[in-house]
């Protein structure tokens, strides 16, 4: 039976081998990392397509408007700015024609110049590094908090409340605050900002995202792992019970500061599982499979770290409701992320690296039939920092300011 609906499988997919190269025939080059004026951009709005957006979007924006009316754009704060996700949020912007960084923070760092912490991004012109608490927001719109998770939710509860925020902690992301103080261990200290705050997986709550003035971006793992088995779930093809996850990050997941587990001779040439049963992560991926089936979803979870410095695969192991086929799971996802500007499906066998993805915003999977009939396997790879954190955290203010929702992001992986 295995064999037979492999063979079947073949033929369905042979028509979707992308024409040119990896992401399709829809993905045609384009210099997005060149732009630096409207007039340049203007061709970026062709590519926001309708399941992007409801209508074409327009370089002007008049939440960005409204934003400034300084003409240098929408004014950003980095919080954060010397973790490994500030600095990605660093260098993504310098390529963003709207957004302009006004505030950098980090405490340990302050009065520091961003080129000394990270000389690889020399080269741009920003602000002086300063503490949070010298922090002016007066000449500010938006803000990308990217501090320690524990740390954020105070933090942003003394912010004016006219500032758009995207946070990459934890701090915001389970509705549940008995739940956030079970998995991290001290009491939510903002559960009034708890209330107003949206889940920012972009391709699954675009429309929320768009109204929202805090946004909760999610984790690595999480992003991973529900862009694939959202759609599944919702459309019953799974089953909820026996959902397996083996996934595996590089060890910029763990953040910049030093640990001696993060050490290079603790970690060269071997690879261990961590948070066995007890990782964080877990409550938010099942927070947002139960919302997905409407009812209780419970997975076994198992993180590995590897000896690399970025990229993140999830291999998802699952039991198919009855009379679906692996191809119907591959079918689904081919069809709900079709008009996806960076969620692709790879055709056939083809199995997904995180070298496929490195520095970019995409997330590629695939699907495969398991020898155990009635069960297949997903795999997806996302690049941790970018569609794991900085990536979807500019995807989301994107769409806070009514932008194209790719602007500044198509960056194409870097390969070899």
């Amino acid at each position: 039976m295995a064999s037979s609906a492999a063979a079947a499988a073949a033929p369905a997919r042979a028509g979707l081998a992308p024409q040119n190269g990896i992401f399709g025939s829809n993905s045609k080059p384009f210099a997005g990392f060149m732009l630096k004026t409207a007039q340049q951009v203007r061709p970026l709005s062709l590519r926001v397509r309708g399941s992007l957006a409801s209508s074409p979007r327009k370089l002007f924006s008049p939440k960005a408007a409204a934003a400034t009316k300084s003409g240098d754009g929408v004014r950003i704060a980095v919080l954060g700015a010397s973790g490994y996700t500030g600095a990605e949020i660093v260098r993504i912007l310098a390529n963003h024609p709207q957004f302009q960084i006004k505030v950098m923070t980090a405490d340990r760092k302050a009065g520091e110049q961003f080129g000394s912490v990270f000389p690889h991004l020399i080269s741009q012109d920003l602000p002086r590094l300063v503490a949070v608490k010298d922090a002016d927001f007066s000449g500010v719109d938006a803000v990308f908090c990217c501090l320690p998770h524990g740390t954020t939710q105070e933090i942003i509860k003394g912010l004016p409340r006219h500032l758009k925020i995207v946070d990459l902690s934890a701090d915001f992301r389970l509705r549940d605050i008995n739940e956030y103080a079970e998995w991290y261990g001290h009491s939510h200290r903002a559960p009034e900002l708890q209330e107003e705050a949206v889940y920012g997986l972009t391709e699954l709550h675009r429309d929320d995202i768009r109204n929202a003035r805090l946004v909760a971006n999610p984790g690595c793992y999480p992003t991973s792992i529900q862009l694939p088995l959202v759609p599944l779930v919702k459309a019953k093809l799974i089953k909820l019970t026996n959902i397996i996850i083996d996934a595996k990050s590089g060890v910029s997941g763990a953040g910049r500061g030093a640990k001696e587990a993060n050490l290079y001779t603790e970690i060269a040439e071997s690879i261990h599982a961590y948070g066995i049963t007890s990782h964080r992560h877990v409550p938010e991926i099942e927070q947002g499979l139960t919302d997905a089936a409407q009812s209780k979803v419970t997975i076994s979870f198992t993180p590995h770290l590897m000896c690399m410095k970025r990229g993140m695969q999830s291999t998802m192991y699952v039991e198919l409701a009855s009379g679906v086929t692996a191809n119907d799971l591959y079918e689904h996802l081919k069809s709900t992320y079709e008009g996806e500007e960076f969620v692709k499906l790879l055709d056939g066998s083809s199995a997904p690296h995180t070298s496929h993805v490195a520095g970019s915003n995409y997330c590629i999977m695939n699907v495969y039939e398991d020898r155990i009939p009635g069960r297949a396997i997903i795999i997806s790879v996302i690049d941790n920092l970018v569609k794991g954190a900085s990536g979807q955290a500019v995807q989301n203010l994107n769409l806070m300011m009514d932008l194209p929702e790719n602007m500044g992001l198509q960056y194409q992986p870097l390969f070899p």
